[in-house]
């Protein structure tokens, strides 16, 4: 069934797992910058031409080109779909293939298509936040991704790894990490003493945050 009412977000690990994009222009290529951020190492691109940045990575091994048109039913040999064209009838034989083998696809500002939307994405390092419509408003979920990135800087990631490193420090001590104060450090201005580039007093604070819990 393709896109219709609520949907339940997941990160996908994409990694070892074959991911299709067909298509090969300026939208295509966004998608596939995407999917390579999100950790694709075994991409192929299906198209009979192909942007320049698309052949450049190609160029440098990052992702496969077979510059001709789909193959089907070569979508049911995948694990994730994605496809990008400017025909219609290739986007919807792409989701019928994907769909009826079990394999997620997305079809480019086309819910009927898809069996799952992509969000718009801020990425720091390690922390991920995106924004959804459930497929209804690209538009506005862009919009917002662009407001979140003048809020979200580096300083995030900083507090990602603090936060990671004490929490892998106490569950090596043999002490559990439930029951903390995460969410009072958080609030003390943790972030405002990385923003300045003084991790060490951050650091001191969670730790007196965390000490002052109970077990």
């Amino acid at each position: 069934m393709p896109v219709d009412g609520p949907q339940y977000p997941v990160n996908l690990v994409l990694r070892g797992r074959s991911v299709l994009v067909v298509g090969g222009g300026p939208v295509a290529t966004s998608k596939v910058e995407g999917l390579l951020d999100g950790g694709a190492d075994r991409l192929l691109v299906v198209a009979p031409d192909v942007t320049d940045d698309l052949q450049a990575l190609a160029d440098d091994g990052i992702v496969a080109i077979e510059r001709r048109p789909y193959a089907s039913p070569e979508a049911a040999e995948h694990r994730l779909v994605v496809t990008a064209t400017s025909d219609p009838d290739v986007n919807h034989q792409v989701f019928l293939d994907a769909d009826a083998a079990g394999v997620w696809v997305n079809s480019a500002d086309d819910p009927a298509n898809c069996t799952f939307t992509l969000p718009a994405r801020v990425r720091r390092g390690t922390l991920l936040v995106t924004v959804a419509t459930g497929g209804h408003s690209p538009a506005l979920a862009t919009w917002l991704r662009r407001r979140f990135e003048e809020e979200f800087g580096p300083e995030y990631d900083a507090l990602v790894e603090l936060l990671s490193a004490e929490r892998e420090s106490i569950k090596a001590q043999g002490r559990s990490t439930e029951g903390l104060k995460w969410q009072e450090a958080l609030d003390a201005g943790l972030l405002d003493l990385l923003r300045a580039d003084r991790r060490t007093e951050a650091l001191e604070l969670l730790r007196s945050c965390l000490s002052s819990s109970s077990g």
